[in-house]
This record gives structure tokens, C-alpha cells and sequence, in this order.
């Protein structure tokens, strides 16, 4: 029974079945009609014989032939969509075992039948399918329960598993099919894949299953690709996604994914970039810095703000200023990945735009060379081996090198790590190489400041002193008078001094 039921879904066998039934004397559909049908009898009328030889070939079906397979192809399709619509409670296992069969194995079969499709979907059978992706993946995600303990800046929560994947893997897969297929009709389609279903769509993306998440990935981009007028209210509706993630609810599961997806839309952006793209990188991809748990989406942020660098260096500067406005000051971790940041952007900056920014870059990084945390100090200091990095800082270090010369010497001085004070030698004697004589000029100028800050602090610790010893004297108004002589007797503590009297 469900071999004929599945057989009916396959639209080929539909048409070519109908076919062979036109030819047989208007005998009913079979599936499992596979022969010809046998020549007519030799005891059949002779008249009826010698006017329909039985070699001739079957005459065409008539036009409401074919409009009546064309309807029992969208109903028998409309019929099977609509029997998947129907939701289950997945909690249970042992609850609804054989419907939940049933719906698992027709929407295999509309999987197959909408892969193999030969002819367009009608408005009809769009509706439907798209009616029945919201019955099954529209749904409110269960209320997160969360451990009190702090979430770390680079690691995901816990994943969880939703127990219905068995079938909304399947429902997934037919929405894929169904986006890509080049039967269905990009503009009879948009009436229902519309700006409501792509809103709920991407709600989706909050989903703590990574499997589903994935899935969205691929179904959003095929459907970033194909409904082009649908595009800007894509975009608009992801940077509203991560406005709220920013500077709301500081949460969101599936902001690495979305962020996946864009990249390859960036890298599709035509130059030169409009006003709207350069928005969408300062006001929704750079705040993406803000979050503690940056760490988790990083490197898909770090491929979009690259590939608008590459689509127009003028951002470079841009991007920088960026990353300096929410760069970290208590978190050495999240540092780090800054400074594997700005490398990254510094390689694709060019001297216009870096010489620009430098000033407060370069007072950032000085800042990060005399961490007390021993990584971020190191990391900073690599940044020397950069060769791009290196060549620009050299043509430039008339203005870096008074700059970043005071950290490097205190470096030297009174850093507590072996490793931070060779690899600070090491770029020292870079500098050497490169001009001594503003090398010797810089550890002049440092030697008067270090000299000039001393004399600054003696005065400050001698004003201190001498405002303590005014505050004592404020305390003790009559002096007291210490003396050994036993002649002279000092009055008890206790006893209450009295103005003498004069008789």
C-alpha cells in the first residue's frame, strides 16, 4: 500500500503511466502496469478491426486529458503537503511512533519528488509547501537554563540537541531543494516567501542546536542568492539581529553563522561599495567587539571587516578607530585577539590610511608592550615581524619611535619576564639598526623625563610631609612640654588644663 502511495508522488511515473493508460482504452492508473496491452482478439468485431489496426500508435490524449493530470499532480502534491503539516510532541518517543513514521517517509518523498521535478510548481503547491515549512519550523525555543557561573569570552555554551531533528532534518533538506530548485519561480514564490516568513526565519538562528543552525546557514544564503528583492530587507533585518545582541540581551547562538553567511555576501558587494554597506560595517559589525564573548564568532568578524578592506582600503582607517574605541582594558585575553585583529588589518592597510591612525595606535600598542600580563606584552612585541607592518613603522618612525620608546626602555628596566625583555632587545636594536641617532635622541629625551618625574615626585612627597606636619600642628595648638627635670613636673594626661588667674 505505501509503495503505491509513494509511487503516486513521483510526478515522471504520473505522466508516463497516464500515457500508457490513454493508449489502453481509458483504463484506469496502475502503477505496477508495466506491458503493453494485448492485441485485440480475433474474436472481435471485424468492422471495428479493419478500422483501428492494431499496429497503429495510440492517438494523443485531448486537451482535458491533460488538464485533468495536471490537476491530480497538484492535488495528489497539495494532499501530501498538507498531511506533513501536522506538528508531533517529540518528548515522548513511545507517543505517535507510527504517525511520526507516516510524516518521516512522505516528506522523503516530496524531497525526492521536488529534486527530480521536470515541470514548474504551481502557485498552489508553493503555498502549500511554504504553509508547511512555518508548521514545523516556526516554533518557541524553550527558556534557556543557565548555570550562574561566568560564560568565557571564546567558548560556546553547551550545545543541546532538539530531540525532533530526526524530522525537521528532513523538513530542512525539502526547504533546501525547494529554494534551489530551478522549477520553482522566483517571483510566484516571493508572494510567500515574503519579508514575515524571512523575519521568523532568521529567529531561528537563536536555536541551541548547532545542527540546525547550520542548516539555516545554507538555506539563508540560497535565499539571499535567488529572491534578490528580499535582499535589503535581509540585511536590514540581520543588523537589527545584532543591535540587540550588542547592547540588549548580550546573548545570541547563532551570531557566527549569520556573520558566515554575510561574508559571502560582502565578497559579492559591487565596487565601489554603497553607503549602505559602509553603514552596515560601522554600526553593526564593529560594536560586535563589545561583546565578552567575541571570542566565539572572531574569526567570521575578522573575515567580513577584511573583505570590505579589500573592496576599499579607504576603511582601513575606519575599521582601526574601531577597534580602538572598544578596545579592552581589564580582559588580557580578549587583547590578544585584538592585536590578531589589527595585524590582520594592518597587512591590508596602506600608507595613506595608516598614516592617519597611527598616533593613537601606536599609543595603544605602547600601552600593551608594558602589560604586566606577559602574552599580551609578547604578542604586541610580534608585531615587528610583520614585514608590511615593519616597513611602514621604519618609514614612518620619526613619529613612532618617540612614541613607543618610553614603553620599550621601562620594558627593559622593570619587566618581571624574561621573554618580554629579550624580544624587547630584539626590537630595540631593530630600531638601531634602522637610526641610531633618534635612538640616542629618544634615550636622551627619556633620561630628562625619568629625571624631571623624579624631581616632580620628591616635590610632591615633600609638600605631603609638610601638609601632615601643618595638620598636626592644627591638632595641637599649645606645644608640649617634654623635659627629665623631675623640678618640673608634667600634669597628668587626665587632668584638664586651666588658664591661671591674676589677683
Amino acid at each position: 500500500m505505501w509503495k503505491q502511495f509513494i509511487g503516486k508522488l513521483s510526478w515522471k511515473s504520473v505522466k508516463s503511466s497516464s500515457t500508457g493508460g490513454g493508449g489502453g482504452g481509458g483504463g484506469g492508473f496502475s502503477p505496477t502496469a508495466a506491458k503493453p496491452p494485448p492485441p485485440p482478439s480475433p474474436r472481435a468485431n471485424g468492422t471495428a478491426a479493419a478500422a483501428k489496426p492494431s499496429a497503429s500508435p495510440p492517438p494523443p490524449p485531448p486537451p482535458a486529458a491533460a488538464g485533468a493530470e495536471g490537476r491530480s499532480r497538484e492535488e495528489a502534491f497539495v494532499q501530501n503537503v498538507n498531511i506533513c503539516c501536522a506538528v508531533f510532541d517529540f518528548s515522548d518517543r513511545g507517543k505517535d511512533t507510527t504517525e511520526k513514521e507516516r510524516k518521516r517517509q512522505v516528506l522523503m518523498s516530496l524531497v525526492d519528488c521536488v529534486g527530480a521535478a521536470e515541470e514548474p510548481l504551481t502557485e498552489a503547491m508553493i503555498a502549500a509547501s511554504v504553509r508547511m515549512f512555518a508548521a514545523n519550523l516556526f516554533r518557541v525555543f524553550p527558556p534557556k537554563a543557565r548555570s550562574g557561573a561566568a560564560a568565557s569570552e571564546t567558548e560556546e555554551d553547551e550545545p543541546f540537541f532538539d530531540p525532533s531533528w530526526y524530522h525537521l532534518q528532513v523538513v530542512y533538506e525539502l526547504l533546501l531543494r525547494f529554494v534551489t530548485s530551478p522549477m520553482v519561480d522566483a517571483k510566484a514564490a516571493r508572494k510567500y516567501v515574503d519579508s514575515s516568513f524571512i523575519s521568523r526565519l532568521l529567529d531561528l538562528f537563536d536555536s541551541d542546536d548547532p545542527r540546525e543552525r547550520d542548516c539555516l546557514k545554507t538555506v539563508l544564503h540560497r535565499i539571499y542568492g535567488k529572491f534578490m528583492g528580499n535582499r535589503p530587507f535581509i540585511r536590514k533585518a540581520v543588523s537589527n539581529i545584532f543591535y540587540r545582541f550588542v547592547f540588549e540581551t548580550d546573548h545570541h547562538n547563532g551570531i557566527a553563522e549569520l556573520l558566515e553567511v554575510f561574508g559571502s555576501v560582502i565578497s559579492g558587494f559591487a565596487k565601489p561599495l554603497k553607503e549602505e554597506h559602509k553603514l552596515f560595517l560601522w554600526k553593526a559589525l564593529i560594536p560586535l567587539h563589545k561583546p565578552k564573548t567575541v571570542g566565539v564568532y572572531l574569526p567570521q568578524l575578522t573575515y567580513c571587516i577584511t573583505q570590505f578592506i579589500e573592496k576599499e582600503t579607504k576603511l582601513a582607517g575606519t575599521v582601526i578607530r574601531g577597534l580602538l574605541k572598544y578596545w579592552p582594558v581589564t580582559n588580557s585575553q580578549k587583547e590578544m585577539m585584538f592585536l590578531g585583529e589589527l595585524e590582520e588589518v594592518l597587512e591590508l592597510t596602506d600608507m595613506a590610511e595608516f598614516q592617519k591612525c597611527m598616533v593613537p595606535l601606536f599609543r595603544r600598542i605602547a600601552s600593551c608592550l608594558n602589560s604586566s600580563h606577559f602574552q599580551v606584552a609578547e604578542r604586541a612585541l610580534f608585531l615587528w615581524n610583520n614585514e608590511h607592518l615593519f616597513d611602514m613603522i621604519s618609514q614612518n618612525r620619526q613619529v613612532i619611535l618617540p612614541i613607543i620608546y618610553p614603553a620599550l626602555e621601562r620594558n627593559t628596566r622593570w619587566h618581571w619576564n624574561q621573554s618580554v625583555l629579550n624580544v624587547t632587545l630584539n626590537v630595540k636594536k631593530m630600531f638601531l639598526d634602522m637610526d641610531e641617532r633618534l635612538l640616542l635622541a629618544c634615550q636622551n629625551n627619556f633620561q630628562a623625563e625619568e629625571e624631571k618625574r623624579a624631581a616632580t615626585e620628591e616635590r610632591r612627597r615633600l609638600m605631603w610631609e609638610q601638609l601632615e606636619r601643618n595638620a598636626a600642628a592644627a591638632c595641637h595648638p599649645h606645644p608640649v612640654i617634654t623635659t627629665t627635670d623631675s623640678s618640673f613636673p608634667s600634669p597628668p594626661s587626665s587632668t584638664p588644663l586651666v588658664a591661671p588667674t591674676v589677683t
